[in-house]
């Protein structure tokens, strides 16, 4: 799972760049209970959702003829330069050279072989989410890609990330963590996105999950106020109840009302 003890490679942040900031924000408010603060101009605007005195995401302002509305997952570099190096080298690209954000941290915005967005955030005085597992914060990730191999390749050239199968009836699922770290520090999975009837196969992305008391109560809670359940409630066992949402302005993003931990 997520946790705050952030590693190289763990995700670090997230944001969501949308064409209605004052329009997503009353969504996720009213969906999460989270608050919104607008940053000042040496921030260009981007601003921080927040839940009580913690940081759950960020947001900003994108034209909808920039690109469609949607949520970036940033991973966690020592030295954003080198991974933008990396990212090139494996055959990906850089969309956005490393830059400077005040004395914040130090980021940079990609895409992999397939298309697909990310980011890394090198922290200096954000070390990065405050809150992360918790319910109304980001507690998993998931790529829908077209080919788990290709993807599982450049992202461990990448980050260095280690990557396991677990098995499950009829499958088996692509889980990847931090170098080093112990399997509870999963952070995510590698998903085939034909596999997936409620995926477009055209359009492979980076997906947050955010937990949620209500999984059924959410997706409901979402479809009312402008956004769209795109994969009802589901239940599996050991995992918890989750859906896929999209925000009233296409914003891709899941909620999962996670099983209790068992102990050993």
């Amino acid at each position: 799972m997520l946790t705050t003890d952030y590693k190289s490679g763990a995700p670090n942040w997230v944001d969501l760049g949308t064409p209605d900031t004052d329009g997503a924000a009353a969504f996720y408010t009213g969906l999460f209970g989270w608050d919104y603060r607008p940053g000042g101009e040496e921030v260009g605007g981007y601003g921080v959702f927040h839940l009580g005195d913690k940081t759950v995401a960020g947001g900003m302002a994108v034209p909808a003829e920039q690109g469609p509305s949607a949520w970036t997952v940033y991973f966690q570099s020592p030295d954003a330069d080198a991974t933008a190096a990396a990212v090139a080298k494996a055959g990906g690209a850089v969309v956005f050279e490393p830059m400077d954000v005040t004395d914040l941290g130090r980021m940079a915005i990609f895409t992999d072989p397939a298309g697909v967005a990310f980011a890394t955030w090198q922290p200096r005085r954000n070390k990065g989410l405050d809150a992360v597992t918790e319910v109304g914060s980001m507690c998993w990730t998931e790529l829908y890609t077209g080919d788990v191999a290709a993807a599982a390749e450049f992202y461990r050239s990448v980050f260095d990330w280690e990557i396991n199968e677990m098995p499950f009836e009829g499958g088996s699922y692509t889980m990847v963590k931090p170098a080093g770290a112990p399997d509870e520090e999963a952070f995510g999975g590698l998903v085939p996105i034909a596999a997936d009837p409620v995926e477009d196969a055209e359009r492979p992305y980076w997906t947050p999950y955010f937990e949620v008391v209500d999984c059924d109560a959410t997706a409901a809670k979402a479809e009312e106020t402008g956004g769209k359940v795109r994969l009802t409630p589901v239940f599996m066992e050991g995992v918890g109840r989750f859906a896929k949402l999209a925000d009233p302005y296409g914003a891709r993003f899941a909620v999962i009302a996670s099983a209790p931990a068992t102990g050993p």
